[in-house]
């Protein structure tokens, strides 16, 4: 027993190893492609894959945690009279927490899961070799183009997941529970800041980069048959939703150390 556990964790460390020397030729790749002329047709079409077709997706999820939020943080500022903030609370979590991680995990079920079942099928199919076989870099041509449409494009798809958000807890907050809406506003633009709007953002970066990075790295070292297939395009998925949960309690941490340094008088206000 010892034996198979310490096989497993050497298994696990040569593993991460290996993603980490994929990560790292990914990003570097991506960089140096952003100065190659005719790499800009492969982003823009895997932009119109990754980026447009997810919207709806997207602006449906924003929607509805806003909706959801109006509906269930009622209750407990009613009971205070408090109601008139709700706005408050409402768009602070879409805009900070709830709007980027949820739109980072709906885009790593629909965006990672095709990205790895595509590339996996290549590998599968020996397309991959193929590449190489051509004198052409797989990480240039295949990973770089779908890296950098996740990694521009998921912040823009994070901010139609906050607007949607404020926009559907604002219509639940006037129609549904009557807050004043003149009231709604003024509290929800006093207590917002610039600051947590860009956090949000910022946060796109981060995940879109661990969606495509994983996702591309699962299906270049996916096992042979549509079983290995499925399977990487799973492990994506969970390994997607663990970065993303770690990443937004890292990047938690470090933004308010970074807000506390810099506006400590204000914090405490």
């Amino acid at each position: 027993m010892i034996a198979s556990l310490g096989a497993k964790a050497i298994q696990d460390v040569v593993g991460a190893g290996r993603f980490g020397r994929f990560a790292w030729r990914a990003v570097t790749t991506s960089l140096r492609c952003c100065l190659i002329r005719g790499t800009f047709p492969l982003v823009w079409n895997q932009m119109n894959i990754i980026g447009v077709r997810s919207v709806p997706v997207i602006m449906i999820t924003g929607a509805f945690v806003g909706m959801t939020l109006a509906v269930q943080a009622y209750d407990q500022l009613a009971g205070m009279g408090l109601e008139e903030h709700l706005g408050v609370l409402i768009n602070i979590a879409v805009v900070k927490e709830l709007g980027p991680v949820l739109a980072a995990i709906m885009l790593a079920g629909r965006v990672g899961g095709a990205l790895t079942a595509e590339l996996g099928t290549m590998n599968v199919t020996e397309q991959i070799d193929a590449v190489r076989s051509m004198g052409t870099d797989p990480i240039r041509y295949l990973v770089a183009p779908r890296f950098l449409a996740c990694l521009l494009l998921t912040p823009i798809l994070v901010m139609y997941a906050d607007l949607m958000g404020v926009v559907g807890g604002a219509l639940v907050s006037f129609l549904q529970l009557g807050i004043n809406s003149r009231a709604y506003w003024n509290f929800s633009a006093a207590g917002v800041e610039l600051w947590d709007v860009s956090i949000g953002i910022i946060k796109g970066f981060f995940f879109g980069g661990a969606i495509a990075t994983i996702s591309c790295y699962k299906g270049f070292n996916c096992k042979e048959g549509a079983h290995g297939v499925g399977q990487a395009c799973t492990d994506a998925f969970v390994a997607s939703f663990i970065s993303i949960l770690a990443l937004d309690f890292a990047l938690a941490v470090t933004f308010k150390s970074i807000y506390l340094t810099f506006w400590p008088i204000k914090s405490l206000v």
